[in-house]
């Protein structure tokens, strides 16, 4: 009898651990919130985005839980839904649009527990950090196809706003066109939106009329590929921008600057799960494979994509620049006599580099 007794009280202790750890809850998934400032769609700058947060979601399986956001317009709604995640217990928030900064910084100061990472800022305080990426690394790829490929060597641009990132897109553009055809020149047509179809696709439309065989944008619907695509038989190509845009424009694509946000987001998520998070200003490009470019089209000559790869190479491994040496706008004024332009000055773009046709309207 003795024995049994001493058997069940050994074995009762023996399993007391068990069950204290069976009885511990488990940890909370990290609550994390996107916001977006258009409709996710199919492919565009918003789509990206999700597409990093689905790979977060991937590789952190039940560490995370994702709420996601969408057409949150710039301004007073996306100060209202930032307050609303943040107080339903969302612990790490993405804002992913430039005019979302201000209220990010307002709801960040209200919610001081919470991490915010916004897209493309300036300014970071506590508990908000910028990141941002080296999109003008493609967009010079992506003007060096167009200058090798282009008949008319009038490439057209259609751009959302005049912030610095997009600036640095046209330049950036231009002076990889230009460094393949000297005497290309870029038009640029201003949207005033970030996302509205049919107004891109009307900009798209007068830049062919006027004579554009390239076309490329800063905009967040698939309107303008379609447009490249339906002018295919006119000599109309594209050099598309945040998505492989081969799905709507098959024939017209030459290859497209794509964004890959998946291991940032992990990243960071990571650091915030382990307690580690703090504001640091974050900018990849081609190296950090954040920026890749789309397949070249089989239109494009052998000899063509050999030399894009090594100027991509070349970029990633820090011996190219697209903003290095002399630098002219179009009035024709020294912007730089030689080095290579930092990224205090990048994040300052306000003018145009020569080639580029149109105006720089007031932000």
């Amino acid at each position: 009898m003795y024995k049994n007794l001493l058997r069940a009280t050994l074995a009762a202790w023996i399993s007391m651990p068990l069950a204290a750890a069976a009885a511990t809850p488990a940890k909370p998934p990290l609550k994390v919130a996107f916001v977006y400032v258009s409709p996710v769609g199919t492919a565009g700058w918003t789509y990206q985005h999700n597409m990093g947060r689905l790979g977060l979601e991937r590789k952190l399986g039940d560490a995370v839980k994702t709420t996601v956001v969408e057409n949150v317009a710039e301004g007073a709604d996306a100060e209202r839904v930032m307050r609303d995640l943040a107080a339903q217990g969302h612990k790490l928030i993405f804002a992913t649009s430039f005019g979302y900064l201000e209220p990010a910084l307002r709801v960040a100061q209200e919610f001081p527990d919470v991490a915010f990472e916004h897209m493309g800022g300036y300014k970071t305080s506590a508990n908000l950090n910028t990141y941002n990426a080296r999109f003008y690394e493609g967009r010079y790829l992506a003007g060096m196809v167009a200058g090798k490929m282009s008949k008319t060597g009038l490439a057209g641009y259609v751009a959302g706003f005049p912030i610095p990132e997009v600036v640095q897109g046209i330049n950036a553009f231009t002076l990889g066109m230009r460094a393949a055809n000297p005497k290309a020149q870029v038009k640029v047509v201003w949207l005033n939106t970030w996302f509205d179809p049919a107004k891109e696709r009307e900009a798209a439309q007068s830049l062919v009329n006027d004579g554009a065989d390239m076309l490329t944008h800063h905009s967040g619907s698939t309107a303008i590929p379609v447009l490249a695509e339906e002018n295919v038989a006119k000599g109309v190509r594209l050099l598309g921008y945040q998505s492989d845009m081969r799905p709507f424009a098959p024939k017209a694509q030459l290859t497209s600057v794509t964004h890959h946000w998946e291991d940032r987001y992990t990243a960071v998520a990571k650091a915030v799960i382990a307690g580690t998070w703090k504001p640091k200003p974050f900018i990849g490009g081609v190296r950090e494979r954040i920026i890749q470019m789309a397949p070249y089209a089989d239109e494009v000559p052998r000899d063509v994509q050999r030399q894009l790869n090594e100027v991509e190479r070349a970029m990633a491994a820090g011996r190219v620049h697209p903003f290095s040496g002399k630098l002219v706008d179009q009035t024709g004024q020294v912007r730089q006599s030689k080095g290579v332009m930092n990224d205090e000055a990048l994040a300052k773009m306000d003018f145009f580099v020569q080639g580029v046709v149109g105006q720089m309207p007031k932000r």
